[in-house]
């Protein structure tokens, strides 16, 4: 695989490719949104993701080096995912990756991000990708989610961390009913792309994601879940645990159903 650094006028991009020749037209392309609370993190300390699913996926992995709060408040980090794709949509990235061949993924508050760049693309009238994928993902800014309690003190992630990340991420408190900052507050989930939500049995955020699968279905979108049995959040980084290989099998076959449209 190699990797390559792109920059779009301040914007940093992390593109990594397969090293065989490519498609004929380009990679199909997976647009990776990194977690960390929308306060930390980076292309480097989330590489390891775009390298598991490499191993697993001959696609090209582009990361977004999206600005952090709370320096960089909502909607800031939205805007520069959105300017990502976009940017993937019009060839300028690199001439080796699909212009329409395009998954978004998004883990914790990139999850957020995915989720959120879809709704904004529907809001506009634009196309949205062929899929989204949501991994472990922050939808809402209230606690009003039975996880949110059940699994307060849980490993790697409390209830009170994601609160403090939130408060941080979203300081006009207006904003936490908007949908483009937390989806969850949307009254209308349909014209959004097939999806892939995977959560973790032993996670404050679990119900979350659970929560928007139920709203998708219902809205006629084809929405998968799958939730790792005794997982915890932030688990992928540790596939040497069978739970967190199965969540990663489902992740994988659902990105390539949606890349190739099954």
């Amino acid at each position: 695989m190699t990797q390559q650094d792109v920059d779009l006028d301040g914007l940093t991009l992390r593109v990594y490719q397969p090293e065989t020749e490519q498609p004929e037209n380009g990679w199909p392309t997976l647009l990776y949104l990194h977690g960390g609370g929308w306060n930390m993190g980076g292309l480097d300390s989330h590489d390891w993701f775009a390298y598991e699913v490499a191993r697993r996926l001959h696609i090209a992995i582009v990361a977004v080096a999206y600005r952090l709060a709370p320096e960089h408040p909502y909607p800031a980090a939205l805007q520069d995912s959105l300017t990502a794709l976009r940017t993937l949509r019009t060839g300028r990235v690199l001439n080796s990756l699909s212009s329409d061949r395009l998954v978004v993924c998004g883990e914790s508050a990139g999850g957020t991000l995915a989720a959120a760049l879809c709704m904004a693309l529907r809001e506009s009238g634009e196309k949205q990708p062929l899929g989204q994928a949501l991994l472990y993902p922050v939808l809402t800014a209230f606690e009003d989610l039975s996880s949110a309690h059940e699994c307060a003190d849980a490993p790697f992630l409390t209830s009170a961390a994601v609160r403090a990340s939130i408060e941080g991420y979203l300081p006009d408190r207006t904003d936490w009913n908007s949908p483009l900052a937390m989806p969850l507050a949307a009254t209308d989930y349909t014209a959004l792309p097939p999806t892939f939500i995977g959560v973790a049995q032993f996670d404050s955020l679990r119900d979350h994601g659970i929560e928007y699968h139920h709203r998708l279905l219902e809205a006629g979108i084809d929405s998968r879940l799958y939730i790792g049995q005794g997982l915890v959040h932030g688990c992928l980084r540790d596939d040497s645990i069978p739970e967190v290989a199965a969540l990663y099998e489902q992740f994988i076959r659902h990105v390539a159903d949606f890349l190739t449209g099954a």
